[in-house]
């Protein structure tokens, strides 16, 4: 008995190495939820995909999902989605220390999702764009540590509640004018408010110059908005490219200066 992984999905340079703790941890707190223990069992997991590991795409997150799934059906249980992205939860601790519950949200129930955390449970709701939205991403080739990240913003949250709190009041009310920006299917609003999301996310000094730089091409090359996206000091950046010529612009232009760049489109 015991436990063995077998990782191979796609990845950018070092993002299994250095995440090999985190990812390690989020299995086992995964199958312990799950009620599964390899001591008792032997268990061998091998994940693939093909959804390429970078910070800020939501990996781990797919990860301890499919694990759940996983487990589910090898044991004939009939867990539900709530279920499963519970246990998507308790293995996102290995991750993120204290996660959000967004990622393993997401990677559960798919499609386009309002998240609001609470007190008690997270609220969600799914929601839909009247036209088809074209994305590039592009990696700075940085595997940030989300459990760093977030401890070191948690850090100069207490050191200064009240730049904290102004700054959080900024973020809710982009993000409520964002929802109904979405609902409306206004691009190229939807593009302005994500760049002032990323002027946010830069004073909470959760980018760097790699990102920056990869958000200042996207938008010198078409595109209607561009940030960061993820953990952030490395990992991913997001454009909004209204048309098919203008995200292959935008795709092109990065490429020149970023190691990794993926395009995709959903409605």
């Amino acid at each position: 008995p015991g436990l063995e992984v077998i990782d191979s999905r796609p990845a950018v340079p070092r993002y299994k190495e250095t995440k090999k703790h985190e990812c390690d941890k989020s299995i086992n707190l995964t199958l312990t939820h799950l009620g599964v223990d390899p001591k008792a069992r032997g268990v061998k997991l091998t994940f693939g995909g093909d959804l390429c590991c970078a910070s800020g795409i939501g990996a781990s997150a797919a990860q301890v999902v499919s694990l759940a799934r996983a487990v589910n059906a090898a044991d004939s249980r009939s867990l539900s989605e709530d279920e499963i992205n519970a246990a998507g939860y308790e293995g996102e601790k290995g991750s993120h220390g204290t996660p959000s519950g967004i990622d393993n949200t997401a990677a559960t129930f798919g499609g386009l999702l309002r998240f609001q955390r609470t007190d008690s449970a997270p609220v969600f709701e799914k929601k839909s764009f009247p036209s088809a939205i074209r994305i590039v991403y592009a990696s700075t080739g940085i595997t940030a540590s989300t459990t760093e990240v977030v401890g070191d913003v948690r850090s100069k949250k207490e050191a200064d509640e009240a730049w904290f709190s102004g700054l959080m009041g900024k973020y809710t009310t982009l993000v409520e004018e964002a929802e109904q920006v979405v609902v409306g299917g206004d691009l190229e609003k939807l593009g302005k408010l994500m760049d002032q999301n990323h002027a946010l996310l830069q004073e909470l000094t959760v980018s760097c110059k790699e990102l920056d730089d990869l958000v200042d091409a996207a938008r010198a090359a078409g595109a209607m908005g561009a940030k960061m996206s993820g953990t952030g000091r490395g990992g991913l950046m997001i454009a909004l490219t209204p048309t098919e010529d203008i995200q292959n612009n935008v795709a092109t232009a990065l490429e020149k200066i970023a190691p990794q760049v993926w395009k995709t489109t959903f409605a």
